[in-house]
């Protein structure tokens, strides 16, 4: 009976206990100080080892001011655990409080002296200083405690965050470097963290202080690695690729490392360093296990290299189509190969000029057995666009409709109903082209959606205004024959239609048709000021939008003068707020501008 009765009472007692310590917590949140130190105290006598009812004790009476009482009882637990240095760090803040700056550091000062030769004393000390900001105090806890514990580096990682916190990036960067030495494992962590708060000359400072470290220890593969990572991110992949050679015979990768900084390089259009590196690959011959992928990669480098910007002499071209044969001599005219074949026959008829050498390419592809459906259903594209250059419309309205038939839901189908729906428009089947437009506004594919809206609109405009589509039929008239390549015939028949029908709406429209054929022609500043007629003179009509984006481009990219581009993006997306150019506008603004880009 005597145990029953002694089981109910401590049964009593702790419902008791847990009751105050709710109501103790919600006190506290309340803001009822006063309530809360009555029953935080109870709490604390009833358990002193308890530090958490000590520290909402001693919170509560520094919240009511009660200073007497809280350094009585910050007395009376430092005599009971002298050891326990954090309670010093609470004796200064009680100083604070007060005022008493110079009482309070001495506190501070004493309880880093007091620390003892255990890390987690150390560590503990110095969070309690980080969470008062007091991040000179939680660096010298630390340093010292390296002292104690005879070893420099471990508390590096800690400080280096203690330095980013004081925005110090030079003791920061030597921090981390520390801590990365000590760990080399940490190096991805560490390449995170230098990502999320440097500012470009911060990275300057990273390679300063590497080119250091590895001038005492060249074969520090961390280093080098790092080094690596911080050329990449200054887009110097020259300097990368040194690096990562060099990594790539020291640890006999057979060539990884400089395939993905390849591929990397090719992405950020780097095209002389992607190739060198893709070259250093193939080097390696078939030892290597990205032989193949290197030599076909290096062939998409050079052709992107010339192509891109239409900067290409016709010797280059040969040239690239021979590496092409030659690669497909090597490893074979298969569904393996399909898509170097697919580039191939593009190279032939839109650059070479063979447009049938590249329609019997695609013929070929088309019928290999087993070949991948998606490079299947691109190559009929090409396909089909080749024969409407040569002026076989039946051909290609028929591999367009199969592409759409086979890929319906799928954005190739999407692909291949708008570009059906352009055959339509250029034959003169208006209605039903603006049909199609209207249906594929809703297609998953940003790109498609936003040119079957221009076109839409702009058949719609043109149709709406007009008692007869004669004007309309010249205009696609002379859009195919720019699709055909035939310039010339295409500018005499925009020219005969502003002669038939002067001051149509469609004078805009020619500007825009001629700026297209002078950036195939590689007149840039022909494009540009046919560009600019459009802005100054057409500001108010559907084209005004499409010109200043793409004048915008054309300055930051071939012009080279990047005021002018962010100028007339930033007029794009403050005029033309409700444009499809304007978020990728304000986009290309703040990049040009210098602002960093998640």
């Amino acid at each position: 009976m005597r145990i029953l009765f002694l089981v109910a009472a401590l049964f009593v007692s702790f419902s008791t206990f847990a009751q105050d310590a709710r109501l103790a917590q919600q006190y506290f949140q309340n803001g009822e100080y006063e309530k809360a130190a009555v029953l935080y105290e109870k709490l604390f006598e009833i358990n002193e080892d308890n530090d958490f009812y000590f520290a909402r004790y001693i919170d509560c009476l520094l919240a009511i001011e009660n200073f007497d009482d809280c350094e009585r009882v910050i007395k009376r637990q430092i005599k009971r655990n002298p050891s326990n240095v954090n309670l010093y760090v609470t004796y200064g803040k009680l100083y604070e409080r007060q005022y008493r700056d110079e009482e309070a550091l001495e506190q501070y000062k004493t309880a880093i002296a007091n620390m003892t030769r255990d890390p987690f004393v150390i560590t503990r000390l110095a969070n309690a200083f980080v969470v008062l900001t007091k991040y000179e105090l939680a660096i010298e806890t630390y340093e010292k405690g390296a002292t104690l514990l005879r070893d420099n580096n471990i508390f590096s990682y800690n400080l280096g965050e203690l330095y980013r916190r004081k925005g110090d990036m030079s003791k920061m960067v030597e921090s981390y470097l520390n801590a990365v030495d000590a760990n080399p494992d940490r190096l991805g962590t560490i390449q995170t963290i230098f990502q999320r708060y440097f500012l470009p000359e911060d990275f300057v400072e990273l390679q300063t202080q590497l080119y250091a470290r590895l001038q005492k220890n060249e074969n520090a593969a961390h280093f080098i690695e790092l080094l690596t990572w911080v050329f990449i991110q200054r887009k110097d992949y020259k300097n990368a690729l040194r690096q990562v050679r060099a990594l790539d015979r020291r640890l006999r990768e057979n060539g990884g490392r400089v395939f993905q900084l390849a591929e990397v390089a090719a992405n950020d259009k780097d095209f002389d360093a992607s190739i060198e590196a893709y070259q250093y690959v193939v080097e390696k011959g078939n030892d290597s296990p990205f032989y193949i992928d290197a030599k076909r990669e290096l062939l998409r480098t050079k052709r992107s290299k010339i192509v891109e910007g239409y900067a290409y002499t016709q010797a280059e071209l040969l040239q690239l189509e021979k590496e092409y044969e030659s690669f497909l001599q090597e490893f074979g005219r298969t569904r393996i190969t399909a898509g170097i074949i697919l580039e191939l026959a593009e190279l032939e008829a839109l650059y070479i000029n063979n447009l049938d050498k590249g329609i019997a390419l695609l013929n070929e592809l088309i019928n290999y057995p087993n070949v991948d459906k998606n490079i299947e259903a691109n190559a009929k594209l090409s396909l089909a666009d080749y024969y409407l250059i040569k002026g076989e419309v039946w051909e290609a309205t028929l591999l367009y409709s199969q592409v759409d038939k086979a890929f319906k839901e799928d954005i190739l189908g999407h692909e291949a109903r708008f570009r059906n729906a352009k055959l339509s428009y250029y034959s003169g089947d208006f209605q039903w082209a603006q049909a199609q437009f209207e249906v594929l506004k809703a297609s998953t594919s940003k790109l498609i959606s936003n040119d079957a809206i221009d076109m839409s609109v702009f058949i719609m405009d043109n149709l709406g205004l007009d008692t007869t589509a004669q004007a309309l039929q010249m205009y696609s008239q002379a859009d195919l024959l720019v699709f055909q390549n035939r310039f010339d015939a295409a500018f005499q028949k925009v020219d005969s239609l502003l002669v038939l029908f002067p001051k149509h709406s469609l004078e805009d429209d020619v500007l825009y048709l001629k700026s297209k054929v002078y950036t195939k022609k590689r007149e840039y500043l022909k494009t540009a000021e046919a560009l600019q007629r459009i802005i100054d003179n057409y500001g108010d009509e559907i084209r005004a939008d499409n010109s200043l984006f793409e004048l915008a481009q054309l300055y930051e990219t071939h012009l080279n003068n990047v005021e002018k581009a962010k100028e007339l993006y930033e007029k794009l997306f403050v005029e033309f707020s409700g444009s499809t150019f304007a978020v990728e506008a304000r986009k290309r603004f703040r990049i040009l501008r210098g602002d960093k880009i998640q």
